[in-house]
């Protein structure tokens, strides 16, 4: 067995490979998936090795890193089952899910194997994803450890209760800041910028600000104290975004995506 293999070469297990080549990893790492242009297109972008062959696949593996859609995890695991059999050193191995709102109590009845879960961000392409864990309790010490290290090479890990995973789930999302950034945009297009300089503005905005906010030593409250003078043109801004329901907009938002990732939860 060589060490990981991940199951779906989809657009995560892209974001990883390339998180993970751009901090100087050159591990072998095996990738199943049953569409061979999905396959050729890592082995060429990241050198990965390419295994159509699921039971080939496994045999390779300390670690399983199922990569997959939730609505896809239900067939992985079903020819997981039938694949095991095949395998002398079957307990050997553990797996990881990176499937949102799936519980582990659910894929350790699919697949007695001891099971994480992990949600990391798109982000780990450019080094700066963000990694949730949580553990099964039959994982071991070392097993913990491995799957700490691998999503540590792409960014920050933040181990949780698998109670919290949901609200993670939902509020993590690099898409928060895209979407910020794309309506901030064109909002102010809207008043005459151009475009370039409206996204410029933008960006400064919200990356710039919060980077300000992660590295340095001042509260958030203080900051936007600084940023947002009494009766100023900052505060007049977002005392009208409130008004016009910001704040209960991204509350909605995020209880729907809670509902939503809890409609996996059954495999």
């Amino acid at each position: 067995m060589t060490g990981i293999v991940f199951l779906g070469g989809g657009r995560i297990t892209s974001a990883l490979l390339a998180g993970l080549r751009l901090h100087g990893d050159r591990s072998r790492i095996v990738v199943h998936d049953r569409n061979g242009h999905k396959l050729r297109a890592l082995e060429k972008a990241f050198g990965v090795v390419p295994e159509p062959d699921l039971v080939a696949a496994v045999s390779q593996a300390k670690l399983l890193m199922i990569a997959v859609r939730p609505d896809g995890v239900r067939e992985v695991l079903k020819n997981l089952k039938a694949a095991f059999p095949k395998l002398s050193d079957s307990k050997r191995r553990s797996a990881c899910s990176l499937a949102a709102g799936i519980p582990l109590a659910n894929l350790q009845r699919q697949l007695a194997v001891p099971w994480a879960r992990a949600m990391p961000s798109p982000a780990a392409r450019a080094g700066r994803g963000l990694t949730a864990l949580t553990f099964y309790r039959s994982l071991r010490p070392d097993k913990r450890h491995q799957v700490r290290n691998f999503f540590g090479r792409v960014g920050p890990v933040l181990e949780l209760p698998e109670r919290r995973f949901d609200a993670f789930t939902v509020t993590y999302s690099a898409s928060h800041g895209y979407h910020a950034l794309a309506a901030l945009a064109r909002a102010a297009q809207k008043l005459g910028l151009d475009r370039k300089s409206a996204y410029v503005a933008a960006a400064h905005a919200l990356a710039d600000g919060i980077l300000a906010w992660r590295e340095g030593n001042e509260s958030l409250e203080a900051l936007l104290n600084e940023a947002a003078t009494p009766n100023g043109i900052a505060a007049t801004v977002m005392a009208e975004m409130d008004r016009a329901g910001y704040t209960a907009s991204v509350e909605r938002g995020l209880r729907a995506g809670v509902a939503r990732t809890r409609k996996n939860a059954t495999l």
